[in-house]
């Protein structure tokens, strides 16, 4: 008999993937399915699950210890979000505004808005009052479901300003309960000072930022734009070669608008993910097909654009693809902090089953983050990070949309949400 210091008990159902990670294709629809199902952890950590009575003989509450009525709950893993651009200043919703009137995201760019106005307004924030709006949107995360997530910089793009989100991310993993794993993205755009001499910027990145990035250990990932526009295949190649020289692992923002090759290209360097993938060819799906680098689908951002074309998901997963999903939370062109609301979306948008959608939220993108012995789903072993939601079994979180059925979220064994309410860490 093992002593627990948490207990769920009679959640309807518990809803988890399971075994190596990642999940490619098939495998990302067979998801386990405990009815009236227990959990319990010790010191943040799983110690058991499973049916009664079977459960009960095995683990008891430890006097002092809690217990939560799981009674038309369902239980999954927390949400884990791999792509957040966490950390800038300001708005853009008069930029909507115009989109909504026809202007395209690339008109708007060549205008000089976009990602320029927001390194405009993150360079004028102070690190004081970046922490406070990261905090608050780290707390609609968690009210969200979300449990981990990655978060990148790209909205200084000189170094002070890169330094000083980078340093912000460090602090408020400190003291929130969302684990923030940082990326360094001072390849996002060219900043409008080095218009007219990107090699000079290049050249600024991996001789001067990004070294002093690694001494200070403020980012695990490097991240580029590979885009028309932005960054060309030559010069991501250039960059993340430097990048991996450097130390550090890779993510590519790849084949978004224009089929550069990007996707071909993290496949070959061994990136940790390929993300966005709407202009995706099929020379890239085969890249994609064998290989750990995973595709992080936004179907957030085709969303919010209002575009027709979308990340193909059904081929890739068809092909053997290992697919997850995140927000890309961002000012400009995906403005929300709900993974629940993208899992939703990639079933309603993208034709993933809902069982591939929740992989996708899960286990996979703990997998892409280096994350997927601790995180990603509830085994025995893993961290006790479990949301439980207002609903009968795991069809209906997806089935009620445009709402937050979040109950309560656990984080290492640690209640944080309570009664979609956040529980206060005491002094």
């Amino acid at each position: 008999m093992r002593s627990a210091d948490l207990v769920i008990r009679n959640c309807n159902q518990i809803v988890t993937n399971k075994g190596p990670a990642p999940k490619h294709g098939k495998s990302m629809g067979q998801v386990l399915v405990i009815e009236k199902g227990f959990i319990a952890s010790k010191k943040g950590k799983i110690i058991e699950m499973g049916s009664e009575p079977e459960f009960r003989k095995k683990v008891s509450l430890e006097k002092g210890g809690t217990e939560i009525d799981g009674s038309g709950m369902t239980a999954v893993p927390g949400f884990v979000d791999s792509h957040t651009h966490l950390p800038f200043g300001g708005s853009r919703e008069h930029e909507f505004g115009l989109r909504i009137q026809g202007y395209s995201y690339q008109e708007l760019a060549a205008k000089g808005m976009g990602i320029q106005t927001t390194v405009n307004a993150t360079r004028l924030v102070s690190k004081k009052e970046l922490t406070s709006l990261c905090l608050k949107r780290l707390d609609s995360m968690l009210l969200h479901g979300t449990t981990m997530e990655e978060a990148k910089s790209g909205y200084g793009l000189n170094l002070e300003d890169e330094i000083k989100q980078l340093e912000t991310l460090k602090d408020v993993n400190a003291v929130h309960p969302i684990d923030i794993i940082p990326t360094f993205l001072g390849a996002h755009e060219v900043p409008k000072e080095y218009k007219t001499r990107k090699k000079d910027y290049i050249h600024l990145l991996t001789h001067s930022i990004l070294p002093k990035v690694k001494k200070k250990n403020l980012a695990e990932f490097f991240d580029v734009f590979c885009e028309e526009g932005v960054y060309s295949l030559d010069e991501t190649r250039e960059l993340s070669e430097a990048a991996l020289k450097a130390g550090f692992k890779l993510r590519i923002h790849a084949d978004e608008f224009v089929p550069l090759g990007g996707t071909e290209l993290a496949a070959e360097l061994k990136a940790a993910s390929a993300d966005h993938l709407i202009a995706i060819t099929d020379k890239g799906i085969d890249s994609l097909a064998s290989g750990s680098t995973v595709a992080t689908l936004l179907p957030g951002v085709s969303f919010f654009l209002m575009m027709d074309k979308k990340a193909p998901a059904r081929k890739l997963i068809d092909q053997n693809a290992a697919v997850s999903l995140a927000t890309d939370f961002n000012p400009g062109s995906s403005m929300t902090e709900s993974m629940l609301f993208i899992m939703q979306l990639g079933v309603y948008s993208l034709q993933m089953t809902i069982e591939e959608a929740l992989t996708a939220s899960t286990l996979n993108p703990a997998f892409s983050l280096g994350r997927e012995e601790r995180t990603g789903s509830l085994e025995i072993g893993k961290d006790m990070d479990l949301v439980l939601f207002d609903a009968p079994n795991y069809q209906y979180i997806v089935y009620h949309f445009g709402v937050n059925s979040v109950r309560h979220v656990i984080k290492k064994g640690e209640i944080v949400v309570k009664d979609g309410t956040l529980e206060k860490a005491e002094n």
